[in-house]
């Protein structure tokens, strides 16, 4: 069978949508299939911050996605009252890496990739379920029967890929033990200007300013996956349970309709021994997953896109350039996944005097102990293009 093409990517998400723009200003041949009839931009908010920008620059993205961010200058973490458990300073960061930290309403970042690639390549409608390697390329096996076949394949299609579950049987998504209620709201009348994530003994409540007056809100209540109760809550159920919490949360609440509520559990990967296999490639939420509690999910997928991009620029095969884009990543989404679950599952306690040892072991942690964290988060070699 004859290659279509040099890369296929599976999946239109943030990770697809960016390595097509790269591998399209590469000049490089490529085609993306995306199980969706309509890529319209779904979802609610989440962050970009300095690291994802930073690899933004370097795709030549990043001015015009910071058009669509809304700059946080702050993001601090209060306890049920609204007292301040920390508060690093993002102002001395984003002087410090020369990039800002941003919020972003997933919706808007994916129209603008979208705008960016050339819509001949597109292809709707296609789920992508095995696929078959040989000395030549790759076979793709949809689901409505359809094969594609190119020299390379890119696997982008989310923690739920048919795909990476085909190559790695037993890499199926686990459950972090709570759920997580969303929604993208107006700000007119709550007029907030700063974002923070609270910690309380009901659940988390986050919430932080997006560009054209909107808020976008999150919140976090332990519970067994799939619960058929968390399914038909409401408003009303997240009001009662967040009752007790400082301003503005119930305010929050009472400006949000039933209609605008995303639920879903919250799950990620274990982190994967190879993210590599010959001719095909495993990128964002596919390869590494992680839970929000970083708000680095969307920005290691940028971060991926980056590190093969600058791979792929080096005078080396494909195949080697994935096997190096494996070495450069593998520790470094390892580190947020693992990181991302242990904050989750610490900033999930219910049980009072865990969190009032939390709580006081947060306010006495020195800022050059955060600024350390901080910097390893920030500080990576996807930074470093021509890397040998």
């Amino acid at each position: 069978m004859r290659n279509q093409t040099e890369f296929t990517i599976i999946g239109g998400g943030v990770a697809g949508l960016t390595a097509a723009i790269a591998l399209q200003n590469l000049g490089r041949e490529y085609q993306l299939f995306e199980q969706a009839d309509e890529l319209k931009g779904i979802g609610a908010g989440f962050g970009l911050a300095a690291n994802a920008m930073h690899a933004l620059d370097l795709l030549g993205l990043r001015d015009e996605v910071e058009q669509y961010g809304y700059y946080l200058d702050s993001f601090a973490i209060l306890d049920q009252k609204g007292n301040v458990l920390a508060d690093p300073n993002t102002k001395d960061i984003s002087a410090k890496y020369k990039q800002r930290n941003f919020a972003i309403h997933r919706a808007d970042l994916h129209l603008y990739l979208l705008s960016k690639i050339n819509q001949e390549h597109l292809f709707l409608g296609k789920r992508a379920l095995t696929l078959g390697q040989d000395q030549d390329g790759v076979t793709i096996h949809f689901q409505d029967g359809t094969q594609q076949r190119s020299k390379y394949l890119i696997i982008a299609d989310g923690v739920k890929s048919p795909l990476r579950q085909f190559l790695v049987p037993s890499a199926t998504p686990r459950y972090a033990g709570y759920s997580c209620w969303r929604a993208t709201i107006d700000n007119s009348q709550i007029k907030l200007k700063k974002g923070t994530e609270t910690w309380g003994k009901s659940g988390r409540f986050g919430m932080t300013p997006l560009i054209n007056d909107r808020i976008y809100w999150y919140a976090c209540i332990n519970g067994p996956q799939q619960n058929p109760t968390f399914k038909h809550y409401t408003i009303a159920d997240l009001s009662r349970i967040f009752r007790d919490y400082h301003y503005p949360i119930p305010a929050l609440l009472d400006n949000t309709r039933n209609e605008d509520l995303i639920w879903s559990d919250i799950i990620d990967l274990k982190p994967l021994d190879h993210l590599a296999y010959g001719r095909v490639l495993i990128i964002g939420d596919a390869g590494h997953a992680c839970t929000p509690n970083m708000g680095q999910g969307a920005c290691q997928a940028i971060e991926d896109v980056a590190v093969l991009v600058d791979e792929l620029q080096q005078p080396k095969a494909v195949m080697d350039a994935f096997t190096a884009f494996e070495r450069r990543r593998k520790s470094r989404v390892k580190y947020i996944t693992d990181t991302s679950k242990f904050i989750g599952e610490v900033a999930q306690w219910e049980n009072p005097a865990l969190i009032s040892l939390r709580n006081l072991i947060m306010k006495v942690t020195p800022d050059r102990i955060n600024q350390r964290a901080l910097d390893r988060l920030f500080k990576q070699d996807f930074m470093t293009l021509n890397k040998s």
